[in-house]
């Protein structure tokens, strides 16, 4: 019998030199910029050929909408079936999407619906490939390495929010068609590493035992979709975990938007606001190198409430000393934890999570932590038709701390500790 690819010693290999992993990393740096550049390009292509704002939104929630949609299925579809095949087919779909579009305006043949139609198949393949390239990279590195892989897939995430939309700018000065044929090029390159790299699928065809929720058989029970929103609902610990990840997430892109309010009303150019709203990609960058010093001083819960409760004050800043390098500030502040936050909800779920239902249990994270993004900018929407920035800001940072309150108080959060390798 074969040897198992996952069990050849990479403990002996530091992480710089594990090719595999590298790989699988630099494939998924090019499919993020990709992303980010083309989530700034389909808008402001579809605002340059309609003059509709709204059909240049459309783009977005179209996208969205499907990753949400097909989320959950997306992680059954990663638990039943051979996670380095939907990677595969994931980036082979969103090769041929991006060069469909890329044809398209260079034989001046571009369409709206054709557009749309790129969004969703976006949103799609956001679903499938994400729970698989995510578990992907995490299969090629031992348990000792995975705080630090995940540091750095926190690079690709955070380097990507700061350079996908300025360089998406770029592109189209250059011409309409060249971001797509950049997005092509990103696409391609990550699609190649899906290939070139094998690692263990993780599925669980012809297993015998089984785990709570049905997780034996790979995800083809009756409601295994939902098994691993279950899962993570079920265990108090990775519940609270979750409950505050989400209130944070929905609580966060409310405030970007009362930002974006406060700032245009003090007169702030759009470039101006642009350039204030990378404070958090930059937080996120010079958080990454603390994921593991912040590990080792705080416990779970600890890091968890310090990062939410960080966030809640900070929300207050820009209510009382508005302008853009205080928001850059406070939003570069706020991110500093993030990193070492989603390595963390990494860690207790790759540690945790039964290997059968892996899949379904990120699917769900990424589910509902993408759920809460229109869901805040909607209530701050609301919010912001009745009342000023200056008063949205402080009611967003009272609600986020009335909900963190209770799980303060519980035990939910308190006393846990880093689940052991």
């Amino acid at each position: 019998m074969a040897e198992n690819p996952t069990t050849v010693a990479p403990e002996t290999v530091p992480l710089r030199r594990n090719r595999r992993f590298q790989t699988l990393w630099a494939g998924s740096a090019a499919a993020m910029l990709g992303t980010c550049v083309a989530d700034t390009a389909y808008p402001l292509l579809l605002l340059a050929m309609t003059g509709s704002p709204t059909l240049a939104g459309a783009f977005g929630a179209v996208q969205f909408g499907a990753s949400v949609l097909f989320g959950l299925h997306g992680g059954a579809v990663a638990d039943r079936h051979d996670r380095r095949r939907v990677l595969i087919v994931a980036d082979a779909v969103r090769l041929l999407t991006a060069l469909s579009v890329a044809v398209a305006l260079l034989a001046h043949r571009l369409t709206v619906p054709h557009t749309l139609l790129a969004a969703a198949a976006i949103g799609a393949t956001m679903a499938y490939g994400g729970p698989a390239r995510m578990l992907a990279l995490r299969a090629v590195v031992p348990p000792e390495q995975l705080r630090q892989a995940l540091s750095q897939d926190e690079l690709r995430v955070n380097g990507a929010a700061l350079a996908g939309p300025p360089l998406a700018g770029l592109l189209l000065g250059l011409g309409r068609a060249v971001p797509f044929l950049a997005t092509v090029l990103a696409s391609a390159a990550a699609l190649g590493a899906s290939i070139a790299v094998r690692f263990d699928s993780g599925t669980t065809d012809g297993a015998t035992g089984g785990t709570a929720g049905g997780a034996a058989d790979g995800g083809k029970e009756k409601g295994a979709v939902f098994a691993g929103l279950r899962y993570l609902l079920t265990d108090p610990t990775l519940r609270a975990t979750l409950l505050v990840t989400v209130a944070l997430n929905l609580a966060g892109s409310a405030m970007l938007l009362a930002v974006m309010v406060l700032l245009r009303d003090h007169g702030t150019s759009e470039a101006g606001t642009g350039l204030a709203l990378t404070g958090e990609a930059v937080g996120g960058l010079l958080g990454a190198p603390l994921v593991t010093r912040l590990h080792r001083t705080l416990a779970p819960g600890a890091l968890l409430l310090a990062v939410a409760w960080s966030a809640a004050l900070l929300f207050l800043v820009p209510a009382f000393a508005a302008g853009p390098v205080v928001v850059f500030a406070a939003l570069a502040a706020m991110s500093l934890g993030v990193p070492a936050l989603r390595v963390m909800l990494d860690v207790l779920v790759f540690q945790q999570v039964p290997e059968a239902m892996r899949g379904r249990a990120v699917a769900a994270t990424m589910t509902l932590l993408m759920a809460g993004l229109p869901v805040g900018t909607m209530t701050a929407g609301l919010l912001l038709d009745h009342l000023p920035a200056t008063t949205v800001l402080p009611l967003l940072a009272a609600l986020l701390a009335a909900g963190l309150l209770p799980l303060t108080l519980g035990r939910s959060l308190r006393g846990t500790s880093w689940p052991k390798a």
